[in-house]
């Protein structure tokens, strides 16, 4: 396998695993935390209603997930922006015209994270509008 394959493999398998493992053990945590009170509640069991508060303040927290995502498109396609701009900046410096290609790799990669959050706002928005749940 070629060198450069290897650490961009490497790289962003890294990057997914310092993303995913913590995501996924809260996630964990949260699905036992809620199957525990679930026991309880069916043998007959007494339960805290600040625990009960706590555990349903991440479902409305979720609710607003659109409004979040939104947030997130915007600020990665201004980063993608500000990719661009800066490339047009360093092209003016540079006499090879290689730092304007360069500046668009991120710029790209950005822009369209970017651009599938903001479809993915939109797509919350609608379904939120259909199920007012």
């Amino acid at each position: 396998m070629d060198e450069g394959i290897f650490f961009f493999l490497t790289f962003f398998g890294f990057l997914g695993a310092v993303i995913l493992v913590p995501t996924l053990a809260r996630e964990r945590t949260k699905r036992s935390a809620h199957d525990l009170v679930s026991q309880a509640m069916s043998r007959g069991q007494q339960v805290d209603p600040g625990l009960v508060q706590q555990l349903t303040q991440n479902l409305l927290d979720e609710g607003n997930r659109a409004r979040k995502t939104l947030g997130n498109a915007v600020v990665l396609l201004a980063l993608a922006g500000g990719f661009v701009a800066a490339g047009y900046v360093i092209n003016g410096f540079d006499q090879d015209g290689d730092g304007m290609r360069a500046m668009w790799i991120p710029a790209v990669i950005l822009g369209s994270v970017g651009t599938a959050f903001l479809l993915l706002s939109i797509i919350d928005y609608a379904t939120k509008r259909r199920n007012p749940n």
